[in-house]
């Protein structure tokens, strides 16, 4: 499909509650690549196969969670007409000036009605994947870690989960997936939704609290990788929520784990592709079990409920 407005999900800013035992942990555990320090201390990554400057930011906080989800879109046009779309809707918009985060352009911000701080950006610096762009080899896993893909989608909780939706299909179009309805059979209680031909670029929880971080998510290539990533989370004494296992929704194998702060990660492969003509998947209630966790169609209340 030709992506010509939102691309994909560019970066998060996650809050750690010691910055240099999260540093060592995201490069050595995780398998980020380090790019860096800026003057307020924030800490930059990306992952192997990433070309752009950043996609993972660590700041040093009292509290875990996350401070921004940020999108890559086409180009300065696009980011400019966006914006005037977004304040058309309602929705209050801030620019931040380019330089503010290392290596990246300005960016559009704005709070979505979970109260998540959402932003969109069009320029990142460039600095190419392991492989580059003449006459590349492979690449070949053979660093430290973990070494994921990309940073894939992040899941959100917050209320108005339907007002979220909005912004994200009426204005940054974005389109509908999948859902989870409670069980009145009417009211969402989750929804995933696309800005590509992925699975997801982002999911939406209803929950009592607003602005609550579920998990940010990073892509890995094969099932076979899903269980080197597990072998590496006991070696190294991660603390795992779930898996390894699979999701009956998106189809994807997953494994969630957290970091040295409590912050939710996930590894995530595979899901099927999902184009704008194809009618959202619904599933009810009473096999929400199965779309979460298809193997053993169970819920594990601590998934549910431990948010930062």
């Amino acid at each position: 499909m030709a992506l010509t407005g939102v691309l994909r999900p560019g970066h998060a800013q996650i809050r750690v509650l010691d910055i240099e035992e999260s540093a060592k942990w995201y490069e050595n555990v995780l398998g980020l690549v380090p790019m860096g320090k800026d003057a307020s201390g924030r800490v930059y990554f990306k992952t192997r196969a990433e070309r752009d400057h950043n996609s993972v930011i660590l700041r040093q906080a009292d509290r875990a969670g996350m401070d921004f989800f940020g999108y890559k879109v086409l180009d300065k046009t696009t980011l400019d007409d966006l914006d005037k779309k977004l304040q058309a809707h309602g929705v209050k918009t801030e620019r931040i000036p380019a330089g503010e985060l290392l290596e990246t352009g300005e960016r559009v911000r704005f709070k979505i009605p979970t109260g998540h701080t959402i932003e969109l950006y069009a320029e990142k610096k460039d600095v190419g994947n392991a492989t580059g762009y003449t006459n590349p080899e492979m690449d070949v896993i053979d660093g430290p870690g973990i070494t994921p893909i990309r940073l894939d989608h992040c899941l959100i909780y917050g209320g108005d989960i339907d007002g979220a939706r909005e912004v994200f299909t009426k204005v940054l179009g974005f389109t509908l997936v999948e859902r989870v309805k409670l069980e009145d059979g009417t009211t969402d209680l989750a929804t995933w939704l696309t800005c590509s031909a992925k699975a997801h670029d982002i999911a939406l929880v209803r929950h009592g609290e607003d602005d609550k971080l579920h998990h940010v998510s990073f892509q890995l290539g094969s099932w076979e990788q899903v269980l080197r990533a597990a072998d590496i989370m006991s070696k190294n004494r991660v603390s795992i929520d779930v898996g390894p296992t699979r999701h009956g929704i998106t189809n994807g194998t997953t494994i969630y784990f957290f970091d040295p702060s409590g912050n939710r990660l996930e590894t995530f492969c595979g899901g099927y592709d999902h184009y704008p003509d194809m009618n959202p998947i619904t599933w009810t209630w009473d096999e929400v079990g199965a779309g979460i966790f298809y193997h053993n169609r169970k819920l594990n209340d601590a998934f549910l409920s431990v948010v930062t």
